[in-house]
């Protein structure tokens, strides 16, 4: 149920496929084995986040990798016409640019960002899978989000 996610998750903060897949499966399995501690009538969703997004940062930070973030983790078929070949081509531009801009940002706001926008968790949600409070969330998106249009505009996006 939740596996879509969580590898989603753990690809924003990992940086790549063979890491996310890896920080996610260790991820349920540390879930499962803290289960007990897991309290009742608490959203499971961001507890089992928060597991993933530390184990995934935890594999970023010890192979020191600062690669690219990828949209194709979190992209859903539109269900729409297909897009023109030049579109495509914009469309792929921009998500360059956009990934280059998110790459810029400190570890916090492209976190941030990930969470709410990429992954599309509420506020509440996000407080809790960075281990932060719903009011440290909204300050960090308001400033993640002026320093990448800041980012954008120097690229000309």
């Amino acid at each position: 149920m939740y596996q879509g996610i969580a590898l989603r998750t753990a690809y924003l903060f990992a940086g790549n496929a063979a890491d996310a897949e890896e920080a996610a499966q260790d991820a349920f399995v540390k879930a499962y084995r803290a289960l007990w501690r897991f309290r009742p009538g608490s959203p499971f969703k961001p507890w089992l986040l928060r597991i993933v997004a530390n184990e995934a940062r935890n594999r970023r930070r010890s192979a020191g990798r600062r690669t690219a973030l990828a949209l194709r983790a979190t992209q859903e078929p539109s269900g729409e016409a297909a897009p023109s070949p030049e579109a495509v081509l914009l469309d792929v531009e921009r998500r360059e640019m956009l990934l280059a801009a998110l790459n810029r940002l400190p570890d916090n706001d492209r976190e941030a960002l990930a969470c709410r926008y990429f992954l599309d968790l509420s506020e509440a949600e996000t407080a809790s899978a960075l281990g932060v409070r719903p009011g440290t969330v909204k300050s960090r998106l308001s400033r993640a989000l002026e320093r990448l249009r800041a980012e954008l505009a120097e690229e000309g996006g």
